[in-house]
Order: structure tokens, then C-alpha cells, then sequence
């Protein structure tokens, strides 16, 4: 059932291949191993993606794809799953890494008051971007181990029910 559900909305590997933006990558687009729907991958891809989801950086969905060919992990879904982090949802996950990296620290809370300008950024960076990134990793790793620890579990309990079913359809 997961794999036909990820073949269903993934893209195949010949639509990549025809995207003319991913020209650049040249052969490695076209590894099967890429685009490969089982276990391993997924569990690869679900690790990878959601760790990228997790880090404020800019171009996550680029590091996760090279991460995903780096590992060999299924790369439309480990770019997909970047987008767990969206516009609306960044705000609150953000912010919760922010106050979970300054109570590790033990650092008081900011309060809020974004200006946009670069003499609130440079003042602010290290009040707000060492908690933030510190929490940040903390929730990233945490949240990307136990992603990949579920998927494994589920597939192969789903492998397990099938071979059961298999099993009971050849005795009667």
C-alpha cells in the first residue's frame, strides 16, 4: 500500500528527465536507485527530509536533494518532504526551536520586535541565532531519527501482514 500510494503522486523518473531545469545534474538524475520505492530509501529520504525541514536555511529543498543523492535516498520524496516547513508553518516551528535552544542555554527569552533592517539583524543574530540554530538541530535530529525509526517499523510491519495474508490464502 505505501508504495503504491508514493507511485501515485511522486513523478516518474521520465518526467524528471524531460524537466529541462534539471538539465544541469546531467546523468545523475537518471540513477535508478533515485527514484527506487522500497524500505531503504524511503526510510533514507523520510530521514533526510525532514531534517531539512527543521534547519532555518535558505535552499533546503536543494541540500535535501543532494543529500538524497548523496545517501541514495529516494529524492523526489526527501525534497518533498521539505516542505513540511512552509510559509505557515515555519513561523511556529521556528519559534519553538528558538525556545528550546535558549532553555538549553539557559538564556531568557526575547522578546519579539523585527525590524527589517541590517542594524536589527547584525544586532540580534547571535541573541537569536544561536538558540534558534542550536534548538533547531536539536529538534531536526530528534524529529528526522524518529521519521526514519516509524517508517522502518511501518513497512515492515506491513510487509510482515502481507506475508501473513499470503500465507493464509496458500492453506486454504
Amino acid at each position: 500500500m505505501p508504495k503504491r500510494f508514493m507511485k501515485r503522486y511522486l513523478p516518474s523518473p521520465e518526467k524528471v528527465r524531460q524537466m529541462k531545469s534539471l538539465n544541469f545534474l546531467g546523468d545523475i538524475v537518471q540513477e535508478p536507485n533515485l527514484w527506487h520505492i522500497n524500505r531503504h530509501s524511503v526510510a533514507r529520504a523520510f530521514l533526510i527530509g525532514v531534517w531539512f525541514c527543521f534547519i532555518p536555511m535558505p535552499f533546503q529543498m536543494l541540500a535535501s536533494a543532494l543529500f538524497a543523492i548523496w545517501f541514495n535516498a529516494n529524492l523526489p520524496l526527501a525534497v518533498v518532504l521539505v516542505w513540511i516547513s512552509n510559509p505557515v508553518t515555519m513561523p511556529p516551528i521556528f519559534y519553538f526551536n528558538y525556545k528550546l535552544g535558549a532553555w538549553m542555554l539557559s538564556r531568557p527569552l526575547l522578546d519579539f520586535e523585527f525590524s527589517p533592517s541590517l542594524a536589527w539583524i547584525s544586532e540580534r543574530l547571535l541573541d537569536i541565532g544561536i538558540p534558534l540554530y542550536l534548538g533547531s538541530l536539536v529538534v531536526a535530529t530528534v524529529s528526522a531519527c524518529f521519521a526514519y525509526l516509524i517508517i522502518q517499523l511501518l513497512w515492515r510491519r506491513r510487509v510482515r501482514a502481507n506475508w501473513r495474508l499470503r500465507r493464509g490464502q496458500r492453506r486454504h
